[in-house]
């Protein structure tokens, strides 16, 4: 056993210990000696205090192997969750063996001067434990094109049958990323990790040349074909879940595109939204592709504000971040009935001309209430996934606190100051935003649901992600599935 096995073997037990799998909490003990839990086999684990999203975690000074640990998930589980506790088993291994090859190249990346998308993959992510496992690639695949090794590759290509293409599809691509047409259909960018896949899919054919040199971003499966320009693309992989698979299925590029043009309405002036309307889709999860244009300017991703370089060369812009961020997001939450699954990955700062704005990309997740947009004039917008549409407040404050408080704001916070400084930071700020809106009824309840509440609620990540099928959690969205929850680091001792 080594310190990188040790520490992913104690952030997943965290993390099942947070979700509460199998009744993971029964094993957890007090005496005068303080807090601990058993594991199978008998040995005993202390814990400490958590200092955000849960109550304990394993102290610093244990070491763990990463088996004992899935031996105690295979015991706890139900019978029925065989499949999924497997499942997660190997993305355990996965997440290893992927942090291993990380450790061995970040010397040779960090020699590259590597774009802030690679540094900001060179973080773990806050809450699920093997963020780092990309299901079914092996270390040369990861090497070839995730965004923490900061390669570049060229695109392959497909021509697909006109005929194929999905209403609202774009007929060919935009000049500055065609790189030509083809006589007897339309030429589709295919990932090199997708090829297999396309070769499969009836009536398209796959070029043997490779064309047009990228970088993958942070979400890997976008890739930068200029600084201005992003092309997001299907993969044959999972993150985040099992069940996160990150191919793209017909309507996703749609809904995104109508929450973009909502979003631009409902924008403050320090806020700016990624142009994603140029799209297409052929009818399968792995023939789409959607060109992202963004702003003039240096562009970082809220994910590279944990990485200490980064944090140095920017100075102290967290304040500012935390006030553009919050006052926008309670504005859009209070007026409108609209909450952002706008994590860490998916905002950017935006710095021109003296300048910092926030940037928004990735739409296709939020939340919005059809009654709250009607009664502020804004007519609702017709989402093929219409998961994407409640008058919930609760399911709206649920999206709000998972991702805008916990991800966009706590994790950067508490990852960049000291513990009391971040919590008064926080807690100052949000008051603030919601002091703006002082009266109104949403605002009452965000706010009891943040500041004066007693625990902040969480997802179930792993849970609904990977080890429970949605026929037995009841999941309706795997990314949108609660039943945990944590201390409210937001109040005060």
């Amino acid at each position: 056993m080594n310190e990188r096995e040790s520490r992913l073997a104690a952030r997943v037990l965290d993390a099942l210990l947070r979700e509460d799998y199998g009744g993971l909490s029964s094993r957890v003990s007090r005496s005068r000696e303080g807090v601990r839990m058993t594991l199978t086999g008998g040995r005993t684990v202390r814990l400490a205090p958590g200092l955000l999203f849960q109550d304990f975690v394993v102290a610093p000074e244990e070491r763990l192997r990463l088996g004992e640990v899935l031996d105690t998930l295979a015991e706890v589980a139900d019978p029925a969750d065989s499949e999924g506790v497997a499942a997660f088993s190997e993305e355990c291994a996965q997440a290893l063996a992927a942090s291993r090859l990380h450790d061995e190249r970040l010397a040779s990346v960090l020699a590259t001067r590597p774009s802030y998308e690679s540094l900001a993959a060179f973080v773990d992510h806050p809450v699920y434990p093997t963020s780092r496992a990309r299901l079914g690639l092996s270390a040369a695949e990861l090497v070839a094109y995730a965004p923490e090794f900061a390669p570049s590759f060229e695109l392959r290509w497909a021509v697909v049958p006109r005929a194929a293409l999905a209403p609202g599809s774009a007929t060919e691509l935009p000049p500055d990323v065609a790189p030509g047409l083809a006589a007897d259909g339309v030429l589709f960018p295919v990932h090199p990790l997708a090829v297999d896949e396309v070769r499969k899919i009836s009536g398209v054919r796959v070029l043997d040349e490779a064309r047009l040199t990228v970088r993958p971003t942070l979400s890997m499966r976008t890739v930068e074909v200029g600084p201005r320009t992003h092309l997001k693309l299907p993969l044959p992989t999972s993150t985040l879940g099992a069940r996160n698979r990150r191919s793209i299925k017909a309507g996703t590029l749609e809904d995104g595109a109508r929450a973009e043009l909502l979003l631009r309405r409902l924008a403050d002036r320090d806020v700016l939204v990624a142009d994603e309307q140029t799209y297409a889709h052929a009818g399968h999860e792995y023939l789409a592709w959607m060109v992202r244009r963004l702003p003039e300017g240096r562009i970082v991703p809220v994910a590279a504000l944990n990485v200490p370089g980064v944090r140095a060369e920017l100075g102290d812009v967290l304040p500012a971040y935390l006030r553009l961020l919050l006052r926008w997001h309670v504005r859009l939450f209070v007026r409108y009935g609209v909450a952002l699954e706008a994590h860490q990955q998916n905002l950017a700062l935006v710095l021109h001309e003296g300048r910092m704005r926030l940037l928004v990309k990735d739409n296709d997740g939020l939340l919005a209430s059809p009654a709250r947009l009607a009664a502020a004039g804004v007519e609702p917008p017709d989402f093929t996934d219409r998961r994407m549409l409640t008058d919930d407040p609760h399911a709206l404050a649920d999206v709000f606190v998972t991702i805008t408080l916990h991800l966009a704001a706590a994790a950067v916070v508490f990852g960049a100051l000291p513990h009391r400084r971040a919590a008064a930071l926080l807690r100052a700020t949000l008051a603030e935003a919601l002091d703006e809106h002082r009266g109104d009824p949403m605002a009452r309840l965000l706010r009891a649901r943040t500041l004066d509440a007693a625990r902040l609620t969480g997802k179930s990540m792993i849970t609904a992600g990977t080890l429970v099928a949605k026929e037995r959690s009841g999941a309706r969205d795997v990314n949108k599935f609660y039943g945990t929850s944590g201390p409210n680091y937001l109040r005060r001792a």
